[in-house]
């Protein structure tokens, strides 16, 4: 029975001593692998370093991926007799310095990993797999076509820079004409009457407006219009006036706020010619037969509609002061004016509604309306200019202008209303 037990007790005790050498053989196995990769890690650490170092000495590595003197740092690591050989030779080797520098890389690898060596150059030779040039230069063959000069040196010449500034331009220039006809011829048996007759109107409008973009504007319109017509049963005329008009505005705005001008307004207008009727050696009005002035003081609002095709301007002078003026005496009390006296003076307020409306490509209304009142008398004048463009050079017209005026005589018909409207065809031209 006791040999039992001890048996026993030896046969544990050497189970014991397997299971710790199994545990201690499985730590000096993964010490190993540790230590594999940790010498990996370093065997790439030197081989960097003696890269960086053949660098300096080889200006250029554009040729080592074709030179076979670096071929052994890049196969696998074999131990070359050459190394050892120059290292220990008493004579010195050829000068070439890549070779020297690759032989020293080597050998430092040689030393300090040599268990990372695989083969050696007997073992190389031995299977026939050796190269023979992995010491020789490899010289490309490089063939020069041409030589190209060198780029003449041009000297450079600092040219003067003419620095030009144009100052902004803030007026601006139109004019407006036209010239029209008019005949209507009728025979003396016509079975209905009438009477032949000819007649032609020429207008011109001349504009030159500043506006510096920023508060101030300042406007100028010359306006002039003079036509004539004859018929055969005027026996004391042989031509005379049927349209009449030579007028300046001009308009001095500060802007107030966005389309709203402060604004002062000068109006002169007077005729070209005598004034006559059919048949009638009486004068009616004569240049500055009347010639009137009014100074308004007021506002004005920019007119822009319809996309841009309404323009104009509305102007409101609550305070207006009116100069009229009449060199013939004869005239003086046709026009408001005591007898015997040429001028007349007066305040009161007026208004200048001034409006261009391009209905279409070929229509154009220009209508013009102008009030003034000195509470004692007043003056109403509607001018309607309807154009049609035929052509770019022709264009024909239909003027209608109707007129109140109660500072002359009372017509038994008409009151104080007056009325002209004609029609034409022309010539019209426009810049």
């Amino acid at each position: 029975m006791k040999y039992r037990y001890i048996l026993f007790f030896v046969a544990v005790m050497l189970m014991a001593s397997n299971v710790s050498a199994q545990r201690k053989g499985n730590n000096n196995a993964k010490s190993a692998t540790t230590q594999l990769v940790q010498n990996y890690v370093d065997s790439l650490t030197v081989l960097r370093q003696q890269l960086d170092s053949i660098r300096f000495v080889n200006d250029s590595l554009k040729i080592e991926a074709t030179d076979g003197r670096y071929y052994r740092l890049f196969a696998p690591l074999t131990f070359y007799h050459s190394g050892a050989d120059r290292l220990l030779s008493l004579t010195p080797k050829s000068d070439d310095e890549v070779a020297a520098a690759v032989d020293e890389a080597m050998m430092s690898l040689y030393l300090r990993r040599p268990d990372l060596v695989k083969a050696s150059e007997s073992q190389l030779k031995a299977s026939g797999s050796l190269r023979d040039d992995v010491n020789t230069e490899v010289k490309q063959q490089v063939e020069l076509v041409e030589i190209a000069a060198p780029a003449p040196e041009v000297p450079q010449e600092v040219a003067p820079l003419a620095v030009e500034v144009k100052k902004p331009n803030f007026w601006k220039f139109k004019f407006d004409g036209n010239l029209q006809f008019l005949q209507n011829y009728v025979s003396d048996n016509w079975h209905k009457g009438g009477e032949s007759n000819y007649s032609a109107v020429g207008a011109t409008v001349f504009e030159l407006n500043y506006n510096d973009k920023d508060k101030v504007t300042f406007d100028n319109k010359l306006e002039m219009k003079l036509g004539f017509q004859t018929s055969r049963s005027d026996t004391v005329h042989k031509v005379k006036p049927n349209n009449d008009v030579l007028r300046y505005t001009g308009k001095l705005g500060l802007q107030a706020h966005k389309k709203w001008y402060y604004t002062l307004q000068l109006l002169a207008y007077t005729q070209f010619a005598r004034g006559l009727k059919s048949n009638d050696k009486t004068t009616y009005s004569d240049f500055t037969s009347p010639f009137d002035i009014n100074i308004g003081l007021g506002m004005e609002y920019k007119v822009e509609a319809l996309n841009k095709k309404l323009t104009g301007s509305l102007n409101f002078s609550p305070l207006s002061y009116n100069f009229r003026f009449v060199d013939r005496l004869s005239l003086s009390t046709k026009y408001g004016l005591k007898e015997g006296s040429h001028t007349l003076n007066d305040f009161g307020s007026q208004i200048t509604i001034d409006l261009a409306w391009k209905m279409s490509e070929v229509i154009t209304w220009k209508t013009r309306l102008y009030g003034y009142t000195s509470y004692k008398r007043a003056l109403l004048e509607w001018e309607n200019l309807f154009t049609l463009k035929v052509s770019k050079y022709i264009s024909a017209n239909l003027f209608v202008y109707p007129r109140f005026d109660d500072s002359g005589k009372r017509d038994d018909d008409m009151g104080y209303f007056q009325f002209q409207e004609y029609s034409s065809l022309g010539l019209s031209y426009t810049f």
